[in-house]
């Protein structure tokens, strides 16, 4: 069983979320999402979640490409994070081009999927902020 993994806050979900799932997914045949904690997105990345940790789990869970949702608390727990889910495949967006790269020593494949255009969380709530 080939498992692949991926990170992120997944908040305000969209399409362009959907489909990094779907096309992750398509990798392999198991997919864990490192899904953001609050405490984890405001002390690390001073951002708010508008749906909380729990609701934005249920959500992903409820999502068919989704095998395991499971918490990110820190940026380093991605090492580790490898060899606790018998990883194969680390799968995060283009925007992180070669950020993620030192995960190949961990013996796993570092793919960099291309965001799907004109979509972003960020430009939903710049735009809700607009209106």
């Amino acid at each position: 069983m080939k498992r692949v993994i991926t990170y992120g806050t997944f908040d305000l979900l969209h399409f362009g979320h959907i489909n990094l799932l779907r096309r992750a997914k398509e990798l392999g045949d198991y997919l864990v999402v490192v899904l953001s904690t609050d405490e984890f997105n405001w002390n690390q990345k001073q951002k708010k979640s508008y749906f909380t940790y729990e609701q934005r789990k249920a959500i992903l869970e409820a999502i068919r490409y989704v095998d395991l949702v499971v918490p990110e608390e820190n940026w380093d727990q991605k090492r580790t994070d490898m060899h606790k889910y018998n990883i194969d495949t680390f799968v995060m967006g283009n925007d992180w081009e070669g950020k993620f790269d030192f995960l190949k020593e961990e013996g796993v494949e570092v793919v960099y999927l291309s965001r799907t255009p004109d979509i972003s969380s960020s430009q939903i709530k710049q735009d809700l902020n607009n209106k």
